[in-house]
């Protein structure tokens, strides 16, 4: 009984003790938040179809224009180095060491597919059944379980396309485009016009790179936030 007074009376002293704290006395363990929001990105959670076609989207647009950016700073260089027969060997971002190691993370296939126009007496039925007008949109779809398809158009807006695809006695010289016609005897390579489709990037996902991609984009991340100054 005893026993039964003293666990009381040590209670009720603990919490007159707690009652009898201001907030301003109270530590709280620093990270907590932080620590929060890391378990929290450890939580299992279930990605729904929709969100992988989103990430499918969203890996495709980062791969593509990191691809694009590094294109024109090498081409750029080579151009300034040796001139446009020298540059056109660069024009393949797609084996670039740096873009194939991005690729190779979200586990990614990329290529660029060339788009030819069609001869001026083909019919519109003949172009349409050729597949020779390029889509303007993107495109998302998921032709298997365990496979995702992205595909966005390449665009001629740019001055340093413009000097290996231009017209030639404005952008390049005649020389110059007769060599390009020499190097790439298939393609249309010179003669385009700025805004013009030149053709498409064309990416197969896994969906393992997908899911991961997705992860990585959702998840959340910490960010001290300092407390102002009063005095």
């Amino acid at each position: 009984m005893l026993l039964s007074k003293v666990n009381f009376t040590y209670a009720c002293l603990s919490l007159l003790v707690l009652v009898g704290c201001r907030p301003d006395q109270v530590h709280h363990l620093p990270g907590t938040k932080q620590i929060a929001e890391e378990t929290a990105n450890w939580e299992v959670k279930r990605i729904m179809p929709n969100d992988l076609l989103q990430a499918t989207r969203w890996a495709g647009d980062s791969l593509t224009a990191y691809a694009d950016t590094l294109l024109r700073r090498t081409l750029a260089r080579e151009l300034a180095k040796g001139g446009v027969g020298h540059a056109a060997a660069f024009c393949r971002p797609q084996a670039y060491p740096a873009v194939d190691s991005m690729a190779r993370k979200w586990h990614a296939n990329p290529r660029r597919a060339e788009w030819q126009p069609a001869p001026a007496s083909a019919t519109p039925a003949a172009v349409a059944a050729a597949g020779l007008r390029p889509d303007t949109m993107r495109l998302i779809g998921r032709p298997a379980v365990d496979t995702f398809y992205y595909q966005r158009p390449i665009t001629l807006n740019n001055n340093v396309c413009l000097r290996c695809h231009g017209q030639p006695g404005h952008d390049l010289t005649a020389a110059e485009a007769k060599l390009l016609q020499q190097q790439y005897p298939g393609l249309r390579s010179v003669g385009r016009q700025a805004g013009q489709v030149l053709g498409a990037w064309q990416l197969t996902l896994e969906r393992s790179g997908v899911a991961e991609f997705y992860t990585m984009k959702t998840r959340k991340k910490w960010k001290e936030h300092k407390m102002p100054k009063l005095f």
